[in-house]
């Protein structure tokens, strides 16, 4: 099955994958953004999550054939590679196991290592989400604030609602499997993993998911790659601060983009 996007622009194909919990709309400004700089951009939703298909596989090896597959059907040979979180573990395992397909890789606040389960209380709250009673956007996010207190983290939670029919609300996440597989979302890549194209990781200042110690592993499964670091922002670099990560990004992306 073919996953579902959102396409912007002419011009060189520009794949950015979303993280945990998002999906491609997350990323429409800054989609628009690189478009209007001559890339042809897909923001792409990952199985089990925004509009594309659910499935009860859910992992990193799946979701790099998922890209592949949709590189097929939209007849695209070669692509520049974004991912966020994540989508920067599906962007690493596509890159490293394609690396013909891949001109040049981002990566945004991950590293190639194993993280331990933190989405505990997210999942709990999703999960408790009564949409036989919940009847506005608003409630459900009275109802999440019990387990989730940052506003900001539920505004991003709550993109995933959508009237399943009139006067009910639902998640177009796969919950469920999302639940059942969350171990799958903090392994690394695999210890052979090398991509040797140019790469860039972008991490927030003020985020810890990649540490001063981690960029031996990064040089070790990614020899070319640069570390850059984005001023006043968190995991959520791209939204914390979106001029600087755009900046970054599109720096990197001209010195391999045919414009």
């Amino acid at each position: 099955m073919k996953l579902h996007s959102q396409i912007m622009g002419d011009g060189s194909p520009f794949v950015i994958l979303h993280g945990f919990l998002g999906m491609g709309d997350n990323w429409k400004t800054l989609g628009n953004r690189f478009a209007d700089e001559g890339f042809q951009v897909h923001l792409v939703d990952q199985r089990n999550h925004g509009r594309s298909f659910h499935d009860e596989q859910f992992n990193y090896e799946v979701m790099a054939e998922d890209l592949l597959g949709y590189l097929e059907a939209e007849g695209i040979d070669q692509i520049m590679l974004l991912g966020h979180s994540m989508g920067g573990k599906t962007a690493m395992e596509f890159a490293t196991r394609y690396p013909e397909k891949v001109v040049a890789l981002m990566v945004a606040d991950i590293a190639p290592k194993a993280y331990p389960q933190h989405h505990q209380d997210i999942l709990k709250g999703l999960s408790s989400l009564d949409f036989s009673n919940l009847d506005s956007r608003g409630a459900a996010d009275e109802a999440l604030s019990t387990y989730v207190s940052h506003f900001g983290t539920r505004q991003f939670l709550l993109k995933n609602l959508y009237w399943e029919s009139k006067g009910r609300l639902g998640l177009r996440i796969n919950l469920p499997v999302l639940i059942e597989n969350i171990e799958e979302v903090g392994k690394p890549i695999s210890e052979d993993a090398l991509y040797e194209g140019p790469t860039l990781f972008v991490k927030g200042a003020k985020s810890g998911y990649i540490q001063a110690l981690d960029e031996l592993l990064i040089s070790k499964h990614f020899p070319k790659a640069e570390i850059a670091t984005i001023p006043k922002a968190g995991h959520w670099l791209h939204a914390d601060n979106p001029d600087d990560f755009f900046d970054e990004i599109l720096g990197f992306l001209s010195r391999f983009a045919e414009l």
